[in-house]
């Protein structure tokens, strides 16, 4: 499967011009690294690295109730303090859920990019 793909590859650069050829070897899978750092890169960067900074306080806010749920003695303040724990724990949960989305959807619109040059290159050697 693996010397089939990288052939394909192969001919589909053969038949994209160089400008093409570039674009096409930047839309490469990437690592979990690339995926990160590219939610960054964009017209949503300002709302990822808003969400980023929410999550570290949404953290440091479930560190100080779960510090405050251990000091308390009363029934009344470990409900409370437990239940702001839990609230700024699925908090947290919920915006990296967010980030994972965003990653997945740029993986899925690289795939397509993938094979809109996919398509355009053999439709250039159909026309030939």
């Amino acid at each position: 499967m693996k010397d089939n793909t990288e052939e394909i590859d192969r001919l589909i650069k053969d038949t994209l011009s160089k400008e093409e050829a570039a674009f096409y070897d930047s839309l490469e899978e990437q690592n979990l690294f690339d995926m990160v750092f590219g939610l960054f890169k964009g017209k949503n960067a300002w709302f990822l690295i808003v969400t980023n900074i929410m999550t570290i306080a949404f953290l440091g806010l479930f560190i100080y109730c779960i510090v405050q749920f251990f000091k308390v003695e009363s029934s009344e303040e470990l409900i409370k303090w437990g239940l702001g724990g839990l609230i700024s724990l699925s908090s947290v949960c919920m915006l990296k859920v967010y980030a994972w989305m965003q990653m997945d959807k740029n993986a899925i619109l690289r795939e397509m990019k993938r094979l809109e040059l996919q398509i355009m290159s053999l439709s250039g050697k159909l026309a030939d």
